[in-house]
């Protein structure tokens, strides 16, 4: 079961690796919130770019604003995908809570704000600034 979900994270990775490399997230080109087929075999969006594109100006890694990171789908995104989303949000120790998200899937897709994820993550008393930036990577 967990080769599948390598083997799902690596093709989700390298597809996006190609829309990046196509010109994705340039005014008219693709995005990267093209549907990405998951385990379950239904479609929906891994990654969303936010408004005005993955390169606009700021100050966190990759010239985004915080507030204009790239989120990702907490239901249907791998592992790697959602440390790295982690990373670039500031979440100390990254691939742990990317665990704890794949872990407590499903997330209900109609709950924007993730309570059920902020539940379970209030549980490792992680303070609520780590909690707030999970959730600011995040989309259900």
């Amino acid at each position: 079961m967990r080769i599948g979900r390598t083997i799902w994270a690596t093709v989700a990775l390298a597809a996006l690796a190609t829309l990046v490399a196509c010109g994705g997230g340039q005014p008219g080109g693709p995005t990267a919130s093209a549907p990405a087929t998951t385990g379950s075999g239904t479609n929906s969006p891994a990654v969303t770019s936010p408004p005005g594109g993955p390169s606009a100006p700021g100050g966190a890694p990759g010239g985004a604003p915080t507030s204009q990171l790239a989120r990702v789908s907490a239901n249907a995104a791998g592992e790697s995908q959602i440390a790295t989303a982690l990373r670039d949000a500031g979440v100390p120790d990254a691939e742990r809570w990317a665990k704890e998200v794949v872990e407590h899937r499903p997330y209900p897709t109609d709950d924007r704000s993730l309570t059920k994820l902020r539940e379970e993550l209030a549980r490792y008393n992680p303070g609520q600034d780590t909690i707030d930036k999970i959730i600011s990577a995040l989309q259900p």
